[in-house]
């Protein structure tokens, strides 16, 4: 058998099992612990977390619909591959709710929401400046959370939440383009000016446009990185 590779869950945690071992496997497919193309073994993964093959069964099971794994007729389940088609058609969806949560965010947004974004713009060149990539992620996830928060609909949260956690594992990548962390400082400062104007319009335009570049750099960055994807 193959060597352990995961960690047990935490079964003191005030979370439940299922909810446990399924952040576990989406991690660490996001970070690449398991491979694209991986078989997943029900008896292995139970091991390796050391829980029962139920709770694993129920995370397969969630995985396939949110798109990291794909079940394959009497062979069993497998680690998603991610195409450059995969990217667009969530990249596609992504720049259209991320618009949507930012004209609502607009709206809708409390005075310590704004502080709170403009604290992670001030945090965000902070990161860029010290070239702290695990930072500039951490913040950059922050503002956008931020921003969902503000919109005040929880469903559309989810929606994309789950979006960016599909393509997740290409994100360090697409930061590290050249120019992309300067000019995702510059279309972030563009969406907290817009949001602070209370123009609704604005905000969803910029905040789509930010979207769309932040695909084209992910999509140049994996060619020239070389990193693997389908056809």
């Amino acid at each position: 058998m193959e060597q352990k590779r995961l960690q047990p869950v935490n079964l003191e945690s005030y979370k439940p099992l299922r909810e446990l071992v399924l952040e576990a496997i989406r991690e660490a497919i996001i970070n690449g612990t398991l491979k694209p193309r991986e078989r997943l073994m029900e008896i292995q993964l139970a091991e390796e977390l050391g829980v029962s093959r139920t709770p694993i069964r129920e995370a397969l099971r969630k995985l396939e619909l949110e798109g990291f794994i794909v079940m394959v007729p009497r062979k069993g389940a497998y680690v998603a591959d991610v195409s450059f088609k995969d990217i667009a058609d969530v990249f596609e969806i992504r720049a259209a709710l991320e618009g949507l949560a930012a004209g609502l965010a607009a709206e809708r947004i409390t005075d310590e929401e704004l502080e709170e974004m403009e604290r992670l713009v001030v945090e965000k060149t902070e990161a860029i400046s010290n070239n702290d990539m695990e930072r500039l992620v951490a913040v950059d996830t922050s503002f956008h959370e931020t921003i969902y928060k503000a919109s005040r609909n929880e469903r559309l949260t989810n929606i994309i939440n789950n979006l960016r956690e599909q393509i997740q594992r290409y994100r360090t990548t697409s930061l590290a383009y050249p120019g992309r962390m300067k000019r995702s400082l510059e279309e972030h400062r563009g969406i907290v000016e817009a949001i602070q104007s209370r123009d609704a319009q604005l905000a969803h335009q910029v905040a789509r446009e930010h979207i769309e570049n932040a695909e084209n750099s992910m999509i140049e960055a994996i060619k020239i990185d070389g990193l693997p994807l389908s056809d």
